[in-house]
C-alpha cells in the first residue's frame, strides 16, 4: 500500500467495523420494533436470558454500556414490564436486575431472530462463525 493509500477511506478497517456494525444494527430494527424493543435493549434482554439477577454494573460491563446510558434504558425496561430492579438491602445505591415474567416470555418471541435475519441477508452458519471469531480475536487483541 502507498502512503496515499493509507488514507483512503475503503481501505479503513475501522470504517468497515463501523459500517457493519451500523448496517446490522439497522437490519435488527424493524423486528426489535415490532416488539418494543431497541437494539442496546435487546442486547441487555439477551444477556439477562443468559444470566439472570445480575448487577447493574455487571450488565454494563457484558453490554460495554456507561451506567449514564444503561441507567434509562434498564428503566424503560422495567417500565415496559421486563425487567425488575430490585435494590440492595446492604447498600442502597446497588441495584440487581431480574427479569420478569414478560422478560421471561419475551424470549420466546426471540429466539428466530438471529436464524432468520441470517438467512434474510444469505450468510450461512459456518460464514457468521468465522466472522464472530475473527471480531472475538480483533476485540480480545483491543483489550490485551
Amino acid at each position: 500500500m502507498h502512503d496515499n493509500d493509507a488514507l483512503l477511506l475503503k481501505n479503513q478497517l475501522c470504517f468497515s467495523l463501523y459500517a457493519a456494525s451500523r448496517a446490522v444494527t439497522r437490519l435488527y430494527q424493524p423486528v426489535l420494533r415490532k416488539l418494543g424493543l431497541t437494539y442496546p435493549q435487546y442486547i441487555v434482554m439477551l444477556i439477562l436470558w443468559e444470566k439472570d439477577h445480575l448487577s447493574v454494573s455487571e450488565i454494563g460491563a457484558l453490554a460495554q454500556l456507561n451506567s449514564n446510558t444503561l441507567t434509562p434504558l434498564l428503566k424503560r425496561l422495567e417500565t415496559q414490564g421486563l425487567i425488575q430492579r430490585i435494590t440492595s438491602k446492604q447498600d442502597e445505591r446497588q441495584k440487581t436486575i431480574v427479569l420478569t415474567t414478560g422478560g421471561l416470555k419475551l424470549k420466546q418471541h426471540c429466539a428466530a431472530i438471529p436464524a432468520t435475519l441470517r438467512e434474510q441477508r444469505g450468510v450461512t452458519v459456518e460464514k457468521a462463525k468465522q466472522l464472530k471469531t475473527l471480531l472475538d480475536e480483533l476485540l480480545a487483541d483491543f483489550d490485551a
